[in-house]
């Protein structure tokens, strides 16, 4: 397996997910000149999402996060889910002490999961349990494609564009449960208000929003 993975990285040398830049055999994950620049936001950057009793970020949506997400949802860059999962474990281990029952995210409907291949909230959200130790279980569904939230400038017409899109799938148990509810970006917070709202209809519990970046 060790020369197998030695092959697969000369062939396909790891880059950092911010900057492009092929990565050194000492860089873990991402490259040394970013992990010294990245926007991170400080422990008080708290973004208020409604039905959220927490939403937090460990960056800013700006400089070279913004490539880094449109290289990660868009580009085939799948693969950079473990090290920008990392980031958003270290961050909610960091700044939420509650305890979890469950990790879960904001999905994809069925038709844009089959154009990209994959659900990238589901990804993130399935590293940040690998790594914090809390099951990562699929308990919402989205019921209908919508326009893309980040082409629509308007926080009321965000919202109106996911209004009632998400349900709680049939066997999911939700009652009681202390939840973190990932998502790749917070803008507006439209989409993880409508998901929180629905846990909550289900009788969740605490619900911590974690994401990513947040635009401010």
């Amino acid at each position: 397996m060790n020369i197998l993975r030695a092959l697969y990285e000369l062939i396909y040398p790891p880059k950092c997910p911010f900057c492009g830049r092929v990565l050194e055999k000492w860089e873990d994950g991402l490259c040394a000149l970013c992990g010294e620049t990245l926007p991170r936001t400080g422990p008080g950057d708290v973004r208020e999402v409604e039905g959220c009793d927490v939403c937090l970020s460990p960056l800013w949506y700006r400089d070279g996060v913004v490539e880094a997400v449109r290289r990660y949802k868009f580009r085939g860059a799948a693969g950079h889910a473990g090290v920008l999962g990392g980031l958003m474990a270290e961050c909610l281990t960091e700044r939420w002490r509650e305890p979890a029952d469950l990790i879960t995210w904001a999905p994809l409907s069925a038709k844009r999961r089959k154009e990209r291949g994959d659900d990238q909230a589901e990804l993130l959200a399935r590293r940040v349990g690998e790594l914090t130790g809390i099951p990562a279980v699929a308990v919402l569904e989205k019921t209908r494609q919508t326009g893309v939230q980040s082409r629509i400038a308007d926080e009321e017409e965000r919202r109106a564009n996911v209004a009632g899109v998400y349900r709680v799938l049939p066997n999911a148990d939700v009652a009681g449960k202390r939840i973190v509810l990932v998502d790749d970006i917070v803008t507006s917070g439209a989409t993880l208000a409508e998901c929180a709202a629905r846990l909550r209809d289900a009788g969740a519990g605490p619900v911590a929003a974690l994401t990513l970046a947040r635009a401010r």
